[in-house]
């Protein structure tokens, strides 16, 4: 019998957004159903809370120091093996839907797609990907910004531009449907279907942007003394991203209604995958994965974006069900990232898994019969460097550009509330989680972020200058600036792609 293998894939998805593990306001049925066959690991964590190095982490199996894929650049040029590229070779059909974010210099990692046999693509900002090509082939060739209006929209909710039929979440589970279907049925498949939401900017189709409203959302952990807890990433993402110019607490909670609803368009859309699922029997044998890159502020700590290891940005959802019984938690409560995502698929599959690998069988983890009790996670590096260890209960940060630790007790302060590092009852616990990570890296042999038994100590950047749209970024497709006759004005400073910041993102 074939052990087939799906890989869900949202991005920017929070942990706490599945109505089954807690989230009384959010509707998740699809999800649920997974939470109710599966195992959901309450304490995941992104080892790069980014786009493209938390993907290139979790596909190569690789930390960001190991492969030097830090930040949303381009992926390294030095070739390393894939999970899909051992499957593919092992006699896997693989196929990919949806955005993979590949910013490979290698031609041959992107002609090969890095191990998917076929793909159709959906990427932000696409000009001539397959979704694109699918709408120009439905009339809707004058969308600009198919994935909604970015630049000084980026946080601002947005109908969608496009019907339900033709939104990118409905297209993702349509090719990822007729995979299903047309697929060789002799062989064993992998299929990785990736979603580019609940990503900003946050656009929903029509009636989905009303599903919640205003008034009934939470508001964010705003506590007294947030400031203290923001690094150097999380003002200067508030400075590009247009938020950090006063707090609205009518569109925050507007934001959190569209974030919300772009969740469950997604989940709604899974729904109809799984459905499908049923019909032909494929739970019986094919192990599901549902995870995401990194989450979102959502104006948590006056903050938005992700870049910071605080659980708001960093823990994301995961859950694994596999067909058939196993003895194990229901929830696991132990650490586990998405370098876990490579051993647990190689494990389910019966390949070996390569040497210099992080990370472990998340199933192994749940049934308890693995020994390791830590995670590590690393973003950026040198002076703009930020590093995490978390053992489940405490969380252990350091980031060299505000030259500051941070410790949290996630047991007696779930929500990260309050920095212990500088709390004397804590200053054994704070030596000891630094010494665990200092040491994770120096057996890696990576000496960049530290000195003897210390962090390295480097220049503290000085980026703001006083200008309050210093830095702001524009990310605007060309053709979507208006060219009117009798209107024209100087569009060059708009339609170029990012900003002049000296800072790699």
């Amino acid at each position: 019998m074939n052990k087939n293998i799906i890989l869900i894939f949202t991005d920017q998805q929070r942990a706490d957004t599945i109505e089954a593990l807690g989230n009384s306001i959010i509707k998740t049925p699809a999800l649920n159903r997974l939470v109710e066959r599966g195992v959901s690991f309450t304490r995941a964590y992104s080892p790069c809370p980014v786009c493209v190095p938390a993907r290139f982490a979790m596909k190569s199996g690789l930390m960001p120091h190991q492969s030097g894929c830090f930040n949303n650049g381009p992926m390294p040029e030095q070739h390393y093996e894939s999970f899909m590229e051992i499957l593919a070779e092992s006699g896997y059909r693989t196929h990919a839907v949806g955005k993979l974010h590949y910013t490979f210099k290698n031609k041959n990692n992107l002609e090969y797609g890095w191990g998917f046999q076929s793909r159709d693509t959906s990427e932000e900002g696409g000009s001539n990907d397959d979704f694109r090509k699918h709408l120009d082939n439905a009339g809707f060739e004058y969308v600009c910004d198919p994935h909604g209006v970015r630049s000084e929209m980026y946080y601002i909710p947005q109908p969608s531009q496009l019907p339900a039929r033709l939104h990118e979440s409905s297209w993702a589970a349509d090719r990822s449907i007729n995979f299903l279907k047309d697929r060789d049925k002799t062989k064993p498949f992998f299929l990785m279907t990736s979603f580019i939401k609940p990503h900003p900017p946050f656009e929903n189709p029509t009636p989905w942007n009303k599903l919640y409203r205003c008034p009934e959302m939470p508001e964010p952990r705003m506590m007294r003394g947030a400031t203290e807890l923001m690094t150097f990433w999380n003002r200067l993402q508030n400075r590009y991203k247009y938020r950090d110019q006063g707090i609205d607490r009518n569109l925050i909670r507007t934001i959190i209604a569209a974030y919300y609803g772009a969740i469950s368009f997604v989940d709604w859309n899974l729904s109809r995958l799984f459905q499908y699922m049923d019909e032909e029997k494929l739970f019986d044998n094919t192990m599901v994965i549902f995870t995401a890159d990194h989450g979102e502020f959502l104006g948590d700590y006056n903050c938005f974006g992700k870049r910071a290891f605080l659980d708001s940005a960093a823990r994301i959802p995961m859950l694994v069900c596999e067909p058939g019984a196993r003895t194990g938690a229901k929830f696991c409560a132990e650490p586990v990232s998405l370098i876990d995502i490579m051993p647990t698929i190689l494990g389910f599959a019966e390949i070996a898994l390569p040497a210099g690998r992080s990370g472990a069988n998340l199933l192994d983890v749940s049934a308890n019969t693995c020994s390791r009790k830590m995670i590590f996670g690393e973003f950026s590096s040198g002076e703009y460097g930020q590093y995490m260890v978390c053992d489940g209960r405490y969380k252990y940060i350091y980031s060299a550009p505000d030259q500051k630790e941070w410790l949290f007790d996630r047991d007696t302060d779930p929500l990260e509330t309050e920095n212990h590092a500088d709390n004397p009852l804590y200053e054994r616990k704070t030596q000891g989680m630094k010494e665990e990570i200092i040491s994770y890296f120096k057996k890696c042999g990576y000496s960049e972020p530290v000195e003897k038994d210390s962090w390295k100590i480097f220049p503290k950047p000085d980026l703001f200058h006083g200008d309050p749209d210093e830095y702001l970024l524009f990310q605007d497709p060309e053709k979507s600036i208006p060219a009117i006759r009798d209107y024209a004005r100087d569009t060059s400073a708009v339609i170029r792609r990012g900003s002049s910041m000296p800072v790699p993102l």
